[in-house]
């Protein structure tokens, strides 16, 4: 009796084990899907984030409604992608995405009780790397300043300019820049596997080029590759 209820065990697992996984990858397609769509809501926007800084972000990180308390492992409030321009000096057009989550209590005490969408611009490769090789403390590991908002990012002050992350949110309608210092960025590992079937770091995606763009990603590709085809950072910031 023992052996066929094991035998009943297995069969269930072996039957119901592929709908899990298809679940997760779906879970997961479905936040890139959504960091796709905040995207396109927040570049309309008529005071939205400065051209000539999206102009100048060698990536952007994007977390789709955040939520006030959502801890969970490790404490995690969101989860989104980073997604950067590809090439060595990140001058070529916008790659595959990577999974990342965004940690640190100090941000439970900004978002209201509402769901919040995030947006940070990597303004430098020093940046891009520091979240590329490990988890980055804002304000710490990386500097990080609100983000200004508007036509143009004219009269920003020089720690905005200087900063190698700017971070905006979204939450009931309004849109506005946020300091995001004490919060912490690091890669979604397990959900990189999910999404791609198997293991890979944030390096291999972005700066490797070892998976080709999904599905899920390409209307977030397609809309960065419009609304900023072309890096315009100072070639001598991007060495």
């Amino acid at each position: 009796m023992r052996i066929n209820r094991i035998a009943a065990w297995f069969l269930t697992f072996c039957l119901l084990a592929p709908a899990a996984f298809a679940a997760n990858d779906e879970k997961e397609e479905e936040r890139v899907k959504d960091a796709g769509q905040v995207m396109k809501e927040i570049l309309n926007i008529p005071d939205d984030i400065p051209q000539d800084l999206l102009d100048k972000a060698e990536c952007v990180v994007i977390l789709p409604s955040v939520l006030k308390g959502a801890f969970g492992v490790g404490g995690s409030y969101g989860r989104g992608v980073m997604i950067c321009r590809s090439g060595e000096h990140y001058t070529g057009p916008w790659g595959a995405p990577a999974l990342y989550a965004l940690e640190g209590v100090s941000i439970g005490f900004q978002l209201g009780g509402q769901a919040t969408d995030f947006v940070l611009l990597v303004m430098n490769p020093k940046g891009a790397r520091s979240l590329l090789s490990s988890k980055v403390k804002l304000g710490a590991d990386a500097s990080a300043a609100a983000g200004p908002k508007g036509r143009t990012a004219e009269g920003a002050t020089d720690v905005v300019m200087e900063a190698e992350i700017l971070s905006y949110s979204r939450n009931k309608g309004l849109f506005a820049g946020i300091s995001l210092e004490g919060s912490t960025l690091r890669s979604d590992g397990s959900a990189n596997e999910k999404l791609y079937g198997r293991k890979l770091d944030a390096k291999e995606i972005i700066v490797e080029h070892k998976v080709a763009i999904p599905a899920c990603a390409k209307e977030l590709v397609s809309l960065l590759d419009t609304k900023s085809p072309k890096n315009k950072s100072d070639p001598k910031s991007l060495e």
